[in-house]
Formats: C-alpha cells, structure tokens, sequence
C-alpha cells in the first residue's frame, strides 16, 4: 500500500481514506475505513469514464448484480455511488496476498491447501450461480488467500445470464488466456460451467505453479484451451481427477460446482478452513500485513483536519504508477505520455482535483506474470485490465482506451530507427495502389479465434526500407504497433517482415514475422506467416 499524495482525496463518500492499493486504467483503488471503523476497499473509477452515459449505465447494473453476492467465500460490495461525478464502488476488503502472489513468491501450495482453495471457490461459484450470475474471470489473481480461508474476487464483470445486462455493445468477450474456458474463446454462450473450467484451471496453478495451458503468446494459449489437452503436471488422485473434470472441452460434460465442493470437502470447506490450511510462510505474510492494516490511522479525531469531500481524481501525478496491486518486476514498463502542448495544472492540495488522463493497464500471464500480447493478435481477451491483488475489489472488465494513433501516423511512435529507405523512392518501388491507410477486422487460426481492428499504414520505399506500421487494437482496447520492413513488391504481391516496436508496452511481443498484401479490388487482403499466433488474416478497406 502507499501513502495518499498530496493530490489525492481523503475521503470517498463516508469512508476515510487510509492508503492507496493500487492503480491502473481503470481507475484507483484506495483502502478506506467507515465511521464504524469496518476497513473496505474503494474502487474510483476514472474521470474519463465518468463522462460516458453508457458506461455510467453499465456500471449501475453491474453494481446492482455484485450487491447479490454475499455468500462465503467472496467479497460483499457494501456501497456505492453510481451517479456521483466520479463514480466508486465500496467491497469487504480481505487481508492476504493473491494466489499469483502466494505461488509467484513461495512456489506452489501443498495438496490440503489446494483441496480447500478448490472446496472454497467451487462454494462461491455455487452461490454465484445460484443467483443466475455468471462471475466470467475466474483467475489466480482473482482469488485472494485469507485465514478465514479463499475470497473470490472482481465481481464487476459478474453478468446476469438473462442476457438483460450486456456488458458492452460490441459483444466483448471477458476472460483471461490460459484460464477462459473454450465456449469464451470462441465466442459462444457462456454459462456457469465456463467457471468451473477457470476453477479447474486454478487448481492446477495453485497445486504446480503452471496454467494448464502453458504458452507464449495469446494465440498459442487459446488454441491449447480449444484443441489441446491440459498439462497437470504433480496434481495426484482425486485431485487430478477432478481438475480434469473441470477443463473437459465440452460444458455439459463439466460437474457442477455443488458436486465439486462436496467431493473436496464432504463436511464444507468451513471445517477445513478452521483446521488451518494455509502454509507457514503465507500465514506469517498475512499477519503481517494485518498487524501492519491495525496500525493504520488516518489521523481523524480532536483536532484533526476536517474531511474532504470526494470528487474526480487527479490522473496524471507520479502517484499513478502500474497496475492494481504490488508491482510485478516481470510487467515490462509502459512507454512514457507523450507530452502535450498545453500547460500542466499545478497541483492540487489534499481533496481538490483535476480531470487529465495519463493512465495505462497492463496484462497477466498464464503463470501470474506479465504476458506478451502479439502485435498479430489481438484476441477478444478481457486479460489487459489489471486485478487487484491486495485487498478485495470491484472491477469492470470492459473498458476501452483512447486509440494511439500515433502509431499510424508518427514514425518516431514506432520505436524503429530511421532508414534511407523511410523517404520517398524517386524508383516508386510500391505500387501506388497499395499506398495511404486500410482498416479492418481480423482473425486467427482460421477463423476460429476472433481478432480485433488492423490499421494498416504504407508509404513509399525501397527493399530494405520502412514501409510502414500495423496498428493493432484488440477488442478492449489494447493497442500495439508493428513496423513494416520491404521485402518486394509488385502489383500482385507486396512482402514485408513486421516486428513489434520498440516504445511498445510490455503486453505487445517483439517477435519478426512476414506479412502478405495484396489487392482483392477495392480491398487490401493481410496475410501473416506467423504459426504461434494463429497465421492472422484480415481484409482491409481503404480510410485515407
């Protein structure tokens, strides 16, 4: 947790501010405490956000599907203010680090501790479902190592599975690689079974330290959980049998999370918990950091400073800094803002606030750690949005980021070094109807696996030179640019070598692969020789 800068609210409707736990594209997420002294965590969404109608609706209804969620094992949503200027969701905070956090530092969990890890969660999912919910992200990082036992969290991509409550208008689908169940990578209907496959997934992580689906990029990730079998490594007996069970392709084939419960723990994970479950090295971890959450004061009292009220939260200080939760050294850092022409606000003193923007988000691997996204693919994958790993969180799962189109336009924004081949060619090697802007949607793995939008921009050179960028953004917003090298060219075939820039973020690989163009009419067909990510393909209609 950090301390609140001088920038930051202290107070977020009745509750007391005591520290920051984390931030990131989304919003901040602030541990606070209510007049009661109960301590929660608060979740202020961006101010960017709070300007968009149909946000601010989608926000209302998911606040008002994560309010049913109460039973053992999760973390209440306890208040919140969809129609304040900024809006903020309040939920239990639970003291303890993530599984990602617990297996990251101290290696995998012994079998009884995987047994009521799965006997828990498979409880809550019961209870989850049971209220015609469907939770969509069940994930390591999601799920919260307490002494009273697992707390899942991130209840803010909970739908109703009605269909009443669309989480976007552009059918995202919601889920991270690795741990999405294969009826979400393809796009079909997702039920309460697509959760016990995430289930199963994080039982094999907890129990070997692995995904089950281990791999290195998006596309290689999703056409394991489609086609491939799960690897369980260690995970022995009933285990392993009911893991298997769990990730079985087909939904129906899957058991329900009440006969998952019961066959981890016939007398209920409560009895199992109260035995004790956590190893020692996590026990210890978790009373630290509760001696340390006992110690916390905001300084209220006689005397003290009155509160100030809540109200949009400055976004642009050095206090925003990664993602929600600790920061993970393997995260690559994301390129630095690009300055703007207008004047910096000076800062605000304690409860007074501006409204800029710098904020970014970042992505989870299959094994906790950062994930390379490729520029090739961007897969209909909620995993860019960063999860909150102390404490318990509401997070929204759909968002979108303002386009860099920088990418498209800018050649310093693409991090490649300038080449004599980056002017015109007095010899127009490039057909000139190849040339200016193309946009599209695109597709992997032979069109199983849905993709996001190519932005295609060509220029000018010769063999050897930059011929331009692919601007890839993936269907929740992330963005990554390729840069274009000239193989050849010629009015049936134009061929280039792509390779991820220099300035991307973390989340985009850097891997060289080759790409066909060619003319199809007015259309512009993308292929790309790139086996890992799915062979991509796309058709292009001119922009510009």
């Amino acid at each position: 947790m950090h301390p609140l800068e001088a920038d930051e609210p202290t107070a977020i409707g009745p509750y007391r501010l005591l520290g920051r736990l984390g931030s990131g594209g989304m919003g901040r997420v602030y541990l606070g405490r209510s007049a009661g002294g109960r301590t929660v965590a608060v979740k202020v969404v961006h101010p960017h956000f709070a300007l968009d109608e149909e946000f601010r609706a989608r926000f209302r209804r998911e606040v008002e599907a994560a309010r049913q969620v109460g039973g053992d094992w999760t973390a209440p949503v306890l208040d919140a203010d969809p129609d304040a200027a900024v809006p903020w969701v309040a939920t239990g905070y639970a003291a303890g680090p993530s599984l990602t956090e617990a297996v990251r530092d101290g290696g995998p969990l012994p079998e009884h501790s995987v047994r009521v890890l799965g006997a828990g969660l498979a409880e809550a999912l019961a209870h989850v479902h049971g209220l015609r919910l469907v939770h969509r992200d069940v994930k390591p990082s999601n799920v919260l190592l307490t002494l009273d036992g697992p707390r899942l969290i991130d209840f803010g991509i909970a739908r109703a599975t009605d269909g009443t409550a669309s989480l976007t208008s552009t059918g995202v689908s919601i889920g991270s690689p690795g741990y999405m169940s294969p009826e979400q990578v393809l796009g079909k209907g997702v039920t309460g079974a697509a959760d016990v496959f995430s289930l199963g997934a994080v039982l094999v992580y907890g129990a070997t330290g692995e995904s089950p689906f281990p791999g290195d990029s998006s596309a290689a990730l999703l056409y394991k959980v489609v086609h491939e079998e799960p690897e369980l490594g260690a995970l022995r007996g009933d285990l392993r049998e009911l893991a298997a069970a769990c990730l079985a392709k087909d939904a129906s084939a899957r058991p329900a999370p009440g006969d998952l419960a019961r066959r981890l723990a016939p007398q209920g994970a409560a009895a199992l918990v109260a035995a004790g479950w956590l190893p020692g090295p996590v026990v210890e971890r978790v009373s630290r950091s509760a001696v340390r959450l006992l110690d916390l004061d905001t300084g209220a009292g006689a005397g003290a400073p009155q509160e100030a009220p809540s109200g949009p939260v400055a976004f642009n200080s050095p206090s925003v800094e990664g993602s929600f939760g600790p920061p993970d050294p393997s995260y690559a850092p994301a390129p630095p803002p690009v300055p703007s022409a207008a004047p910096t606000p000076p800062p605000a003193a304690p409860g007074k606030f501006s409204v800029s923007v710098a904020a970014t988000s970042v992505s989870e691997g299959p094994n906790g750690r950062g994930r390379k996204v490729s520029c090739t693919v961007a897969l209909a994958v909620a995993g860019a949005l960063a999860a909150v790993t102390v404490g318990s969180v509401f997070v929204l799962g759909m968002l979108r980021e303002d386009e860099n189109a920088a990418g498209d336009q800018n050649p310093s924004a693409t991090g490649a070094p300038s080449t004599p081949g980056d002017s015109a060619s007095p010899g127009k090697v490039v057909p000139e109807a190849y040339l200016g802007k193309w946009r599209g949607d695109a597709e992997a793995s032979g069109g199983r696996v849905p993709l996001g939008t190519f932005t295609v921009t060509l220029r000018q050179t010769e063999p050897g030179g930059r011929l331009g960028t692919v601007l890839q953004r993936d269907p929740i917003g992330n963005t990554c640019t390729d840069v274009l090298t000239l193989k050849s060219a010629t009015k049936a075939e134009v061929v280039a070598v792509g390779k991820g820039a220099e300035n991307n973020g973390g989340q985009c690989a850097q891997t060289p692969h080759t790409v066909h163009l060619r003319l199809d009419g007015k259309t512009l067909v993308y292929t790309s020789d790139d086996p890992d990510a799915g062979d991509p393909k796309a058709r292009l209609s001119r922009v510009e």
